[in-house]
């Protein structure tokens, strides 16, 4: 199933305007302030009333159930990279947090003049996270193009988003995990779960159901419904093209429109997807794949996250790339 959004206008209008200013005062839907001055974070977690959240320059922003916002240092074994889009990126806690107060981290980092991906187990230790186990290091990657996105199944298994490090023909080449999707499996080693992506950032799942955001070349992003084993054609095919042993995606935003997608998450029924360049939390009917609405005023959005009640997201205007506003980046609550 597919559905194929096409508008040169709209397009015209996201080049105009992509990098103002966010203007929430003008918010096409309610929301609640819930944190402010947050730097370029990435993945946002919620354990009962306190978040997690990793920022790029490396750090993990505790916010507790009061609201009162502390910076938690990390301990990474290299240095972090300052490569563009590069840091601290995906990070998710464990279904054992509470009791094990371990974690997953994503980060680029530099070794001998050049960049690569890790993934790695964090544990937190009076207040600062150190780097446990190293699960899967020296992914060769790009100025761009990390991928960079870690998400649990409800099973509690770890899948990661790995970008084709700007070296497309990575992404069909099964030696290599660049422009995969990855699974953690049972002898705590990543396998390849999907291929032929270009720089996947979000996961989610309804019910048995995985789908993954993915920024294409010049629009035509996509969002796919995964399947273990299957190809998702880059760069041999992308957006609404098609090919035999390839997959088309799920939905599509066509040639004329680009939402530069990141974090995605399920939330009543519906698809909630984080859109940075095209600012935007875009909502999709994972049914039909319509686009429902597209909740506009904050700039760039990074990544969302639902807790079964309420939906919480987190801009991205200090990335380098947007224009922030007084106390920028924030974490919001959708007041629906």
């Amino acid at each position: 199933m597919r559905k194929i959004l096409v508008s040169s206008l709209s397009l015209l209008l996201l080049a105009a305007c992509a990098n103002e200013a966010p203007n929430p005062d003008k918010a096409s839907a309610p929301f609640e302030e819930i944190a402010t001055g947050l730097e370029a974070p990435w993945a946002i977690n919620k354990i009962n009333d306190e978040f997690y959240i990793s920022e790029r320059p490396g750090k993990v922003v505790h916010i507790d159930k009061e609201g009162v916002m502390t910076r938690q240092s990390v301990n990474f074994s290299d240095s972090l990279s300052e490569a563009s889009e590069a840091g601290f990126l995906g990070f998710v806690l464990a279904q054992d947090f509470e009791e094990s107060q371990t974690a997953y981290g994503y980060y680029v980092y530099e070794q001998d003049g050049e960049d690569y991906n890790k993934i790695v187990t964090l544990v937190l230790e009076n207040e600062t996270w150190q780097e446990q186990d190293v699960l899967l290091a020296g992914i060769p990657t790009g100025n761009v193009h990390h991928g960079g996105r870690l998400e649990l199944d409800d099973d509690g298994t770890l899948f990661a988003t790995i970008g084709d490090a700007s070296t497309p023909e990575l992404a069909q080449d099964l030696g290599s995990v660049n422009g995969k999707i990855l699974k953690l499996n049972t002898a705590n080693e990543f396998e390849i779960y999907s291929s032929g992506h270009r720089n996947p950032q979000g996961m989610t799942w309804d019910n048995d159901t995985m789908f993954a955001s993915e920024h294409g070349q010049s629009a035509n992003d996509e969002i796919n419904i995964i399947e273990q084993g299957n190809n998702y054609g880059w760069p041999t095919i992308e957006g609404d093209q098609s090919k035999d042993g390839m997959e088309a995606p799920f939905y599509t935003t066509g040639s004329s429109d680009t939402w530069a997608p990141s974090g995605i998450d399920m939330h009543n029924g519906l698809l909630y997807v984080a859109a940075l360049r095209g600012t935007a939390i875009k909502v999709v009917d994972p049914k039909s794949a319509e686009v429902t609405d597209s909740i506009e005023g904050f700039g760039r959005v990074r990544d969302v996250f639902s807790d079964g009640d309420s939906l919480y997201f987190i801009t991205n205007n200090t990335d380098g790339r947007g224009t922030p506003a007084d106390g920028d980046d924030k974490l919001y609550k959708l007041n629906e």
